[in-house]
């Protein structure tokens, strides 16, 4: 079974967290990981953006000059998409980037990435995260005092203190268990966790 050393806010070790096997100990597989990632990805795109082909482009029902005789090419509208203000040739229209992974996948894939991160050593478990009052400069030398940078924080609820003293430090982001994803567990180099987080993850996973 996996363990982990639990650190209180001064970074001393205050003992050690058992791991569930069936969270932080299964086979990591990239594909896995790839898919799942690409998925919620998709999912963020609105699939909105258009732009207007010849026939959608307002005027140019008259033909602008004779077919013969002028000298010039022979032209049948002002808004073909040659002429300046025409439609656009084979633009983007709105469409849906929706992937479809079954929720299976996508609980496994959460447990693969917890699992890398753990390997890693890029899991850090405190005892507790609390502060006295809303201020980024504590929020600061905490990450500081454990020398970390680009760090998720995962809590286990809403705390109103950590989440408005850490949304000013650049590259860091807290994120409340329930919203907990393979995406920003991939894309931040470390993770900060309390013990109540992770039995919560695990009780939700663990299933």
């Amino acid at each position: 079974m996996p363990t982990v050393d639990i650190f209180n806010i001064d970074r001393d070790v205050v003992g050690q967290l058992e791991l569930s096997e069936a969270v932080f100990a299964v086979p990591v597989k990239t594909h896995v990981l790839h898919e799942v990632v690409l998925f919620q990805m998709a999912r963020r795109r609105a699939g909105t953006v258009m732009t207007k082909g010849r026939s959608d482009v307002a005027g140019g029902g008259k033909k602008p000059w004779r077919q013969k005789g002028t000298g010039r090419a022979r032209a049948g509208t002002s808004r073909s998409p040659l002429w300046r203000g025409g439609g656009i040739i084979h633009g983007p229209q709105p469409r849906c980037y929706e992937m479809r992974v079954p929720k299976k996948v996508r609980r496994l894939a959460l447990k693969m990435a917890l699992t890398q991160k753990l390997h890693d050593r890029e899991l850090t478990v405190l005892d507790q995260l609390r502060l006295d009052r809303i201020r980024t400069k504590d929020f600061a030398a905490l990450l500081n005092r454990f020398e970390l940078r680009k760090t998720l924080v995962v809590i286990p609820d809403r705390d109103e203190v950590i989440e408005k003293s850490a949304r000013n430090i650049p590259n860091v982001k807290v994120l409340r268990s329930d919203g907990l994803n393979v995406y920003d567990l991939l894309n931040y180099h470390s993770v900060i966790m309390t013990q109540d987080t992770v039995g919560k993850i695990q009780e939700s996973l663990g299933s």
